[in-house]
């Protein structure tokens, strides 16, 4: 059973840079896509970067494009997802996502079976 524990999470002021980690366990042997996804108070969870290894590939939402930066450590099973630019926008529990299956587009929720239980990032315009 996979397990992922998100950290890094905090509040800001716009403009500023935060970067959030993701450790995973259990498991980590099988997956073949990971991904961050948001809420924000009163909204559906949404995607915002996904790596995917066979074959590789970096996804991102158009809202963070430019902004943001996933990237992985699989020697200490890792992802990361550095925040630039933040916007107030940007507000809300991020969580991270793992999957073993390897077909599916890596942007959708539903092709996800792990998921850590979130990290708060607050920011102040």
């Amino acid at each position: 059973q996979v397990q992922l524990v998100e950290s890094g999470g905090g509040l800001l002021q716009a403009g500023g840079s935060l970067r959030l980690s993701c450790a995973a366990s259990g498991g980590t042997f099988s997956l073949y896509k990971m991904a961050w996804f948001r809420q924000a108070p009163g909204k559906e969870r949404e995607f915002v970067a996904a790596i995917r290894w066979s074959p590789t590939g970096v996804y991102y939402a158009d809202a963070v494009k430019g902004r943001f930066t996933i990237s992985e450590d699989n020697a200490k099973n890792m992802v990361y997802l550095q925040m630039n630019s933040l916007k107030p926008e940007d507000t809300a529990v991020y969580y991270c996502a793992a999957d073993g299956r390897i077909y599916g587009d890596p942007r959708l929720r539903a092709l996800y079976n792990y998921w850590g239980q979130g990290t708060q990032v607050t920011v102040s315009s």
